[in-house]
């Protein structure tokens, strides 16, 4: 027996987490599921992953491919060709296994096909891998199961996947214009105060003369930079450092998540965005017959945002204490009028799942148009505050060479 660390949900959605002792991770796994917690971590513990590290699995960790989100989702499109065909589900993952491209989820798929020998479903199989199957993945599943529809199902997760991948690859795009436009910006300012400037200053030495107020803060500026470096490097490695870590306790990345949506011109992509996230996972969740209490609680743990999932869960204790989703929905202020308004006649037509994928569908079209013209918004801030920038260092270095020449001139 050895000693596992763990770290899951309850069945609130709140974070726990503890030691077990047990044979390997799947028996660990099965025992948190008994008592009501999903796993998102599970590993050794103590001496033994000490000895494990040492004996080299740490070297072959970093050199092994990871699983990525593509291969998960060709999985999900081949499971739900192969289902479909009627090959059966045994068939299916061997075929699977012997064809995947990447060696880590072989070994996976392997894994799920031991644990179905050993009669288990298919969902409690994928729930030993958190990592790799989201608990979103494994209640849809189950779900899939239950209602003998699993190859729907994974056409469902497929197309969930590939929408989440597209999100995902449109609010990247959206941050990293303005980020290289900032850090650009901050390369300019740390080449013209070290290089640029000190080689003016010994110009501005053979005047003889006082220098201009502005110039004088320009040059004062640029010899506390020349001069301290290696302090601003390490303040600046610090407060990198420091909101990493900030940003890794709970209460600091609620925080961030939340300032997030309020950054300019970025925020609202960033917020839209999620919000598409959380309106098609729900969807999914009603159309696959998920009750919706479970199924903001496994959304609540898919959406990628703390600040979001604290209002999902405000929903669900809502909806718990016999509230209606308009009600919960308008509580939480994070959605406008016009889906407030598609959620009351969801409720009352009892369409709920057409009309979420409605808002998911409103929310994308609105993400891609501010992702294109994102440009178009950004390049005005980006001329003035370049051209703020280069008035300030002409006026710094011109203005004491234009004295310099009418005093020339009068003489």
């Amino acid at each position: 027996m050895a000693v596992f660390a763990y770290k899951g949900r309850s069945t609130r959605g709140d974070m726990v987490q503890g030691t077990l002792d047990g044979s390997d991770t799947g028996a660990i796994a099965d025992q948190l599921f008994r008592i009501g917690i999903t796993p998102t971590e599970i590993r050794l513990s103590g001496s033994v992953h000490a000895a494990t590290v040492k004996s080299g699995s740490l070297w072959r960790s970093l050199n092994a491919r990871k699983v990525e989100p593509l291969d998960l989702m060709l999985f999900s499109r081949q499971m739900y060709t192969l289902l479909k065909a009627g090959v059966p589900i045994m068939r299916a993952l061997a075929g699977l296994q012997e064809s995947s491209q990447n060696p880590a989820f072989a070994a996976v798929l392997q894994d799920l096909r031991e644990s179905l020998d050993s009669g288990r479903e298919l969902s409690i199989a994928m729930r030993h891998h958190p990592k790799i199957f989201s608990p979103f993945y494994v209640s849809m599943v189950q779900v899939g199961e239950m209602t003998g529809m699993l190859d729907a199902t994974f056409l469902r997760l497929y197309e969930h996947l590939e929408f989440e991948k597209r999100m995902g690859e449109s609010i990247r795009g959206a941050l990293r214009y303005p980020m290289f436009v900032v850090a650009a910006m901050v390369v300019a300012i740390v080449i013209v105060n070290l290089f640029v400037i000190p080689a003016f200053v010994k110009v501005f030495e053979g005047f003889h003369t006082e220098l201009p107020l502005l110039t004088r803060m320009l040059i004062g500026f640029s010899g506390f930079m020349v001069h301290f470096w290696p302090l601003l490097l390490a303040m600046g490695i610090g407060a990198v450092v420091g909101f990493r870590a900030y940003t890794n306790t709970p209460n600091g990345k609620y925080q961030w998540d939340k300032y997030k949506f309020r950054i300019p011109i970025a925020g609202k992509i960033i917020f839209k965005g999620t919000l598409a996230r959380f309106a098609r996972s729900l969807a999914l969740a009603f159309k696959s017959g998920i009750p919706i209490v479970q199924g903001l609680n496994v959304v609540g743990m898919v959406v990628d945002n703390e600040f979001m999932r604290a209002r999902v869960e405000q929903m669900r204790d809502g909806i718990e204490r016999g509230e209606s989703i308009l009600r919960t929905a308008l509580a939480t202020g994070v959605f406008n009028a016009t889906v407030l308004q598609m959620i009351a006649v969801g409720e009352e037509t009892g369409d709920m799942d057409g009309l979420m994928f409605e808002i998911a569908g409103m929310y994308e079209s609105e993400v891609e148009y501010e992702v294109k013209t994102l440009s178009q918004q950004i390049e005005p801030i980006m001329i003035i505050a370049l051209g703020i920038m280069v008035l300030i260092l002409a006026l710094g270095v011109f203005l004491p060479i234009w004295d310099l020449g009418k005093a020339a001139l009068h003489k």
